[in-house]
């Protein structure tokens, strides 16, 4: 997963509050926000499990997203 393809999948998965998901949710492991990881290197699909796990995503959203649809939609 490329940091794009992060911030993709945390705005199609919480639209408005993403920003407050990256900015100011702390993530347990990391201790720090996701916002915070990524400046740090921490690997963007290593953030996005953690952010899935704290916020209960079910398993169906969180595969796949955050990938542009190949025909251009």
């Amino acid at each position: 997963m490329r940091r794009s393809e992060f911030l993709r999948a945390v705005d199609q998965q919480f639209g408005p509050r993403a920003n407050w998901i990256i900015d100011d949710l702390v993530l347990p492991g990391f201790d720090r926000t996701a916002s915070d990881a990524l400046d740090a290197g921490i690997a963007p699909r290593d953030i996005w499990r953690a952010l899935c796990d704290e916020t209960d995503l079910p398993s169906s959203a969180r595969y796949g997203v955050g990938l542009r649809d190949p025909r251009g939609d």
